[in-house]
């Protein structure tokens, strides 16, 4: 049977790149507008066919390459491929199943699936959509999940301002009951729907692991704490002697206490403002051991990259001078507008300002099952720095 030909969609320019993401401005406005999220074929201003994907005709990245093979279709077929290939790097490369069962089984333009995140929380698949033409194909991603995770459930949601920009609706469903978690023998409550994005992060899971080492006998400050990752694998898998965790946020200070629960862990949690906090721990002299800062994504506009870095900037000062001389500093940041090279000059001049030295450790990220295309540096967001504090 022949399959019914695509929209076809050309470009104002030839195509000279593989970066997934072609922008507006550089597509011809076609006659009859496709659906958003309608799947195309591309043909750039020479009449070449150059691919296959998403059309959005109401996003600023009009399209969305999945593939440059002109005999590989996109329909559900490609999703089951897709999916299947990212979860064997998962399980057989990565062999994640053998130390947690909470980890990345999608990262969008990292495992080839545009604007598609799916994360596993034991039997709990959070499923969230970045572009129209994820959503609007939500039901092979459906299948091809189930067929990789037998009764599973699903919860899926899409942020309101992702809903705004790629012109489509949906009402996320009621939360699911939590799920709970094992991540290197610790236990945690996984609560999605809760708005606390996708319920717990464990794309940190590498790094809360590295720090461990580092709090055997030690005074501990969690900064901006969500869900008590860092501060209970200090606790119960370090051996911290204390450890204080510190969150504005009320709710997730209810969860992550439930979690140092489940793990014996003997944590004080405090409501406040991280400002507040550090400076008055400063003005009284106190000093700690090892201090995490991990604070939420501070800007998703380019335009305020500068007051970010500036936030960051006094946020890590803060941070630095309750660093006993010769302690640890992990420092994070998951704004993926700041770069690298960016996040560590900022602690080069956070450093200055404080009046103190950095000597860095460790550069790291997400663990694994947070892959990125080197030719779409956009799916690496997450920065995390162990420095010594001299």
């Amino acid at each position: 049977m022949n399959t019914p030909a695509l929209p076809v969609i050309s470009l104002k320019i030839e195509r000279r790149s593989n970066h997934p993401w072609i922008f507006q401005k550089m597509v011809v406005k076609p006659e009859a507008k496709p659906k958003p999220g309608s799947i195309v074929d591309i043909v750039d201003n020479t009449g070449k066919w150059v691919g296959r994907g998403f059309y959005n005709g109401h996003s600023r990245i009009a399209l969305r390459v999945l593939t440059e093979d002109a005999d590989e279709a996109v329909d559900e077929a490609f999703f089951a491929r897709k999916i299947a290939d990212a979860v064997t790097l998962r399980r057989q490369s990565l062999r994640l199943d053998e130390t947690t069962d909470a980890w990345r089984v999608v990262h969008s333009e990292g495992d080839g699936l545009s604007g598609l995140v799916v994360d596993r929380y034991g039997d709990l698949l959070v499923v969230e959509f970045f572009s129209a033409g994820a959503f609007r194909h939500r039901e092979w991603v459906y299948a091809a999940l189930r067929e990789q995770f037998p009764g599973c459930r699903f919860y899926s949601f899409s942020e309101e301002h992702v809903q705004k920009q790629e012109s489509f609706d949906f009402r996320a469903p009621p939360a699911p009951e939590p799920s709970l978690i094992t991540e290197n023998g610790l236990k945690f409550r996984a609560s999605p729907g809760s708005g606390h994005k996708t319920g717990f992060f464990a794309d940190q899971r590498d790094n809360r692991e590295f720090l461990a080492r580092f709090t055997a006998g030690k005074r501990v400050l969690d900064v901006c704490c969500n869900s008590g990752g860092f501060a209970i694998y200090a606790k119960a898998r370090g051996g911290a002697d204390e450890v204080i965790g510190i969150d504005l946020d009320e709710e997730i200070l209810e969860v992550a206490e439930k979690n140092a629960r489940l793990n014996d862990a003997r944590i004080k949690f405090v409501q406040a403002d991280l400002f507040h906090y550090l400076r008055d721990a400063h003005q009284r002299g106190e000093q700690f051991d090892v201090v995490v800062l991990d604070p939420a994504k501070l800007t998703r506009d380019r335009e305020q990259v500068i007051p970010a870095l500036k936030k960051y900037n006094d946020m890590n000062k803060l941070a630095m001078q309750v660093v006993r001389p010769g302690g640890i500093l992990l420092t994070c940041s998951c704004t993926g507008l700041v770069s690298e090279e960016e996040f560590l000059d900022m602690i080069r001049r956070a450093a200055f300002y404080s009046g103190r030295t950095v000597q860095v450790l460790k550069v790291a990220g997400a663990g694994g099952d947070h892959p990125f295309m080197a030719h779409v540096k956009e799916s690496r967001y997450l920065k995390a720095v162990f420095c010594r504090v001299l």
